[in-house]
């Protein structure tokens, strides 16, 4: 671990462009669980809230599961120290962008400039039919929040199943990746697509892997050149700390 730790800290000082790629594994140590898995939110609720055919359909039911779980829930959750230490890194010059799949503006709050949000945000409502957009911190979502242009039913600015990837999202992180000779993923099974498709084209492209999970994933051992197990919170820590004494 020591010795990859090293190894990893002098990649990100020698590279001169450094994406890091975030999944839910990130957030975790902020109190969000993962949507997948034993202990992921699909265990507890049912996903189809998220399906865009049934928001429409049901739009009541859907904004009281989506207020309790993205709001409620997550509104209480604050960045912890790996989303600092990213921002740090970029404060330094070491890093040019996240890219992230999680839709919980934690980036942005850990004051992060250039984030990619490859599935959209919770910060923001969306008229589907209008493309009006308001703060969240703006609604009251006592009740269904409606749009004071059209009054349709607003949706969060996230993509549900059933939509595509935001376009600039989209298009900013496959520049990325094209551009990167590190990639830095951390929180990220590799499950998701076409997410998961950002890290593999790096690779492609000639990028070096630094990988950052608390277990293997399908980047492991497919595209992986160095794997740091641990927490996020440490792991990005101790690569900061060693990036301070090399620059």
């Amino acid at each position: 671990m020591e010795n990859n730790l090293e190894e990893a800290i002098d990649l990100i000082v020698n590279s001169k462009y450094t994406i890091a790629f975030t999944g839910a594994g990130i957030s975790v140590e902020s109190g969000i669980p993962p949507f997948r898995g034993e202990t992921g939110l699909w265990s507890k609720y049912d996903p189809n809230v998220l399906d865009l055919n049934n928001f429409h359909v049901n739009p009541i039911e859907s904004w009281k599961v989506i207020k309790e779980i993205f709001y409620d829930f997550f509104g209480e959750a604050k960045p912890n120290p790996a989303h600092f230490a990213l921002a740090d890194m970029e404060k330094l010059g070491m890093l040019k962008a996240i890219i992230t799949q999680n839709i919980d503006n934690l980036h942005y709050e850990a004051g992060s400039k250039e984030v990619y949000e490859f599935h959209g945000n919770s910060r923001m409502l969306v008229c589907p039919y209008c493309a009006n957009k308001i703060k969240a911190s703006d609604a009251d979502l006592t009740d269904i929040p409606l749009c004071d242009k059209c009054h349709a039913v607003l949706k969060p600015d996230f993509i549900f199943f059933g939509e595509g990837i935001p376009e600039m999202a989209y298009k900013n992180s496959f520049e990325a990746a094209d551009k990167a000779d590190l990639f830095i993923v951390i929180g990220s099974t590799g499950e998701v697509y076409p997410a998961a498709n950002i890290p593999q084209l790096a690779k492609q492209n000639g990028a070096k892997i630094i990988e950052i999970n608390t277990e293997s994933t399908l980047f492991t051992e497919s595209i992986t050149d160095i794997f740091l197990k641990g927490k996020a919170s440490d792991t990005l820590n101790k690569l900061l700390i060693g990036i301070k004494q090399k620059i």
